[in-house]
């Protein structure tokens, strides 16, 4: 081959690979590893450890400077026969002794961080979360007297380790944010020690001890989810309203004298507690016969998942709030099962957002989903509605369909709006007459 030949071929073939000396090398990094593994065994101070850990750094930037070749490339005419039979190559066996050296190296860095300590800082840790344990729990009578016995029996193990005069802050009433609070001083007290981990290891470990003891009493108190649902809901004072039981459940009594005396906080904690479909059906009717305002986000709540039963309670209260508007929206383009009680709602609420959404659906396939969004424009009452429930009076080949535009034509009640349903006085549908004949009668807007 020319030398024009050579220099067109590319470029200049790679040199070798010495993989005696990359054998070698990895021969030595072994030799390295069992040392270093002897160095930790035998630290017995954090100075020792900062050594070993310094050791261990350098040794894994020197192995990571070492590359193993990639192995060649198969043959490929070699026989299947030949493939099975093919041993290892070179290459591979480097690059296996390298992939047992780096996990030895990182079995050893796991073992110094596990050497290490416990320190000062540990039991603040566990100070920490178990003092989070107490004030994101909701705690019974018996559960907050138990919790200041864990928490007194805690701070007189500190103060015989720490020589220390904790005691539990008695500010208020309310027994966890006071055990927050004394707890968070006897972290305090830690920090305040200045415990050194060599020095102080015996201390450390009693703390941590006592910090452990304090978690078990803390898991061990009642805590207010331990109470079966009806001794919950009798220390909430559900049942107080009963001066004998009527009907049965208990419950079921008591909801019916708390909707009687416009208890709602009762019903809505009812709902959410009893775990019961009885109960969820009768609490929820109760809530829409009342229609109250505290209960719009619970309902949007089970709106969201698809409950028709929270739409029409969000109909009967009757808020057009933002929230409670885009919430019904979201159903308005779905199934005939949730659009009906949405287009309802958005009625009632008076949800001006939605006539243009709910007036798409006119020409809906089902003459339900059709009727119903009519008399859902008729409720909110807006003009833009008037042009689209004329073409449906005249057009559709439903008559309850155009007696429901009739209908919604006479409650938007402008004069406009009156003069197109009048115009109807002999239809052939009697529905479509009545409402020709009421438009007659109405006084325009």
């Amino acid at each position: 081959m020319s030398e024009d030949e050579a220099a067109e071929d590319g470029a200049e073939e790679p040199e070798p690979v010495d993989l005696e000396a990359i054998r070698e090398a990895l021969e030595a990094f072994e030799g390295d590893v069992d040392s270093l593994a002897d160095d930790l065994e035998a630290a017995d101070t954090e100075d020792d450890l900062d050594v070993v850990e310094a050791d261990l750094e350098a040794f894994r930037d020197d192995l990571e400077e070492i590359e193993i070749p990639d192995p060649p490339e198969p043959d490929e005419d070699a026989d299947e026969e030949d493939d099975e039979e093919e041993e290892i190559t070179p290459e591979e066996a480097l690059q296996d002794r390298y992939d047992d050296i780096e996990s030895d190296l990182s079995d050893l860095e796991s073992d110094l961080e596990d050497q290490r300590g416990p320190y000062g800082e540990d039991v603040v840790g566990e100070i920490d979360d178990a003092s989070a344990t107490i004030t994101n729990t909701r705690w019974t009578e018996e559960g907050d007297d138990e919790l200041i016995d864990v928490v007194d029996a805690f701070l007189e193990e500190t103060n015989d380790l720490l020589d220390s005069s904790l005691t539990i802050v008695k500010d208020g009433d309310d027994v966890p944010a006071q055990l927050e609070t004394t707890l968070g001083g006897a972290a305090t007290a830690v920090e305040d020690a200045g415990l050194d981990a060599d020095d102080d290891a015996e201390t450390i470990a009693a703390l941590l001890e006592a910090t452990d003891d304090l978690e078990t009493g803390i898991d061990e108190s009642t805590a207010w989810s331990d109470l079966k649902v009806r001794e919950q809901m009798r220390r909430e004072g559900f049942y107080d309203v009963l001066e004998h039981v009527k009907d049965f459940p208990p419950e079921w009594h008591a909801l019916k004298v708390h909707e009687k005396r416009g208890n709602v906080d009762m019903i809505l904690l009812a709902l959410e507690t009893f775990d019961s479909d009885f109960m969820e059906e009768h609490c929820l009717e109760a809530l829409e016969r009342m229609g109250p305002e505290e209960a719009i986000e619970p309902m949007i709540q089970k709106a969201n998942r698809r409950d028709t039963t929270a739409m029409s309670i969000l109909g009967k209260i009757g808020d057009d709030d933002e929230e409670v508007v885009d919430t019904l929206l979201d159903y308005v383009d779905s199934n005939p099962t949730l659009q009906q009680p949405a287009f309802r709602a958005l009625g009632e609420v008076g949800a001006e957002d939605a006539v243009q959404p709910i007036a798409n659906q006119l020409v809906d396939e089902e003459p339900d989903v059709r009727s119903s969004a009519a008399r859902s424009l008729g409720l909110i009452g807006d003009t833009r509605a008037i042009d689209p429930l004329e073409d449906i009076l005249a057009e559709d080949e439903e008559d309850r369909v155009r007696a429901s535009a009739a209908w919604a034509l006479n409650q938007i009640g402008t004069e406009d709006a009156l003069e197109i349903v009048a115009e109807y006085g002999d239809d052939r549908a009697y529905l479509v007459q009545a409402e020709a004949e009421k438009a007659t009668l109405e006084p325009a807007a």
